[in-house]
């Protein structure tokens, strides 16, 4: 098992769990909420077989990381990201980001630049920026959170089955593109994740990304379920093309949050052609 010590907490280490594979060049993949870097499974042996190094790793607070109660916003976690890109010294890799994990993509380009990126992905888009306010109002309202967090002390478990529910739209796609058994396996890896992690992160859903996005100066590809009921089409992704220097759009029709599951088939070749393109 691999670790990458990224903080301290108390006196204890904050190490983050990585796996590294294959040769060639780095794709590095960062996954969402509230799953762990096992959730790609079905990019990972496609990406192996295209001859790409392929790098996973675990937001701190979610699966084999540690989970502190500190570090939950996205410096932290573009810190941490870069922590083990540096460990890895990755250069010339691709970025990929779904859910939460694009906008620790969005925050790293922001913060510390593409000397060692070549390319950004993000699948189902969390910036520009999400909450409704007086200079955002395609945003969404702030109760939603509010709510969100409340459910969540009220009923962890309770929550997330439901937000897993509409995570892959089981009531449309169950049966055909989400299984029972792929269902029961995302929510047992949410519910071992830090309970503390899991409210706390709802507030960095809020993170004004604006800012961030003039000084991305890679080509990005932006995917996302246009049924997406985690994060709407229209409040993230839809925004994206007019906001960034070189960025591509491929709504995937009728696609749940989770496309890299439910629609790897529409999603894993546009994948491939970005990154060889």
């Amino acid at each position: 098992m691999s670790f990458v010590t990224v903080g301290s907490e108390n006196g204890a280490g904050i190490n983050l769990y990585y796996e590294d594979h294959g040769n060639g060049q780095p794709v590095v993949l960062i996954h969402g909420y509230p799953l762990d870097g096992h959730s790609w499974e079905r990019q990972v042996p496609v990406l192996l077989d295209a001859g790409y190094q392929v790098i996973t790793y675990d937001r701190r607070g979610f699966g084999q990381s540690s989970q502190p109660t500190i570090g939950y916003d996205y410096d932290t976690f573009a810190a941490d990201l870069n922590a083990l890109i540096e460990h890895l010294d990755v250069r010339d890799a691709f970025l990929v980001g779904f859910s939460m994990g694009t906008g620790e993509v969005t925050r790293y380009l922001g913060q510390y630049g593409s000397e060692r990126i070549r390319k950004a992905v993000l699948l189902g888009a969390i910036p520009p920026f999400l909450l409704k306010t007086d200079d955002n109002p395609e945003g969404v309202d702030g109760q939603v959170f509010e709510d969100i967090k409340s459910a969540i002390i009220k009923d962890r478990y309770k929550y997330l089955e439901s937000f897993l529910n509409d995570f892959y739209n089981v009531d449309v796609l169950g049966g055909t593109r989400i299984s029972d058994r792929a269902w029961q396996a995302s929510f047992n890896v949410a519910a071992a994740a830090s309970a503390y992690a899991t409210y706390v992160c709802v507030d960095s859903w809020l993170t004004d990304f604006r800012d961030d996005l003039p000084n991305i100066d890679v080509p990005m590809l932006i995917m996302h379920g246009t049924a997406d009921r985690i994060l709407p089409f229209p409040n993230t992704a839809e925004r994206l093309p007019s906001l960034l220097k070189d960025a591509k759009l491929i709504p995937v029709e009728d696609g749940p949050h989770n496309i890299g599951w439910t629609h790897h088939d529409k999603v894993n070749p546009a994948l491939l052609d970005f990154l060889k393109d």
